[in-house]
């Protein structure tokens, strides 16, 4: 991981989530934050999406399916880099890890909700946006916070949508 050598984690978390739970689209600035995310029992299916204003791909979000493998010798992670809002929906019980670049600053903070209807999901494995879809449709464990975040272009008109520009990260 030689592109992360510059790197300095400042906040290590580790998190239990049960099966039908949804979270995320999070993301911050002031400072800004990237995580480095692993899932260490269980699976989930970790969600990105671009939030840089100019960006070729903003509004569009990626999934990776993210399953612990109990018999592998390594574990796998994903790197969620400042300017990407992140969230995961969760198909059975789950304890993930996640290392941050930047300690959690109120204020400074938001999400978009992972149900807004303008999210270009056209970057994602078909089957893997039906499981998600099948989650959103039945559960009742995502918080009101992430549920009532705001849509793609309610955040890109917003005045902090201003600290997310291509290339300026």
């Amino acid at each position: 991981m030689s592109f992360l050598q510059k790197t300095d984690f400042v906040q290590f978390n580790e998190s239990f989530s049960a099966a039908g739970t949804i979270r995320g689209l999070h993301f911050q600035w002031n400072p800004f934050m990237g995580k480095l995310v692993r899932t260490i029992r269980g699976r989930m299916v970790d969600m990105v999406l671009d939030i840089r204003k100019g960006s070729g791909t903003f509004g569009k979000i990626i999934l990776y399916d993210m399953v612990a493998e109990v018999d592998s010798d390594y574990g796998e992670w994903i790197w969620v880099p400042p300017g990407f809002a992140h969230g995961n929906f969760f198909t059975e019980d789950t304890v993930i890890e996640y290392l941050c670049t930047g300690e959690y600053s109120p204020g400074n903070e938001a999400g978009i909700s992972p149900l807004a209807e303008d999210i270009d999901w056209s970057l994602c494995e078909p089957h893997l946006k039906q499981e998600f879809e099948k989650i959103a449709g039945s559960t009742d464990l995502i918080t009101d916070k992430d549920r009532n975040g705001y849509s793609v272009n309610d955040w890109v008109n917003h005045k902090d949508s201003e600290n997310f520009k291509y290339g300026e990260l």
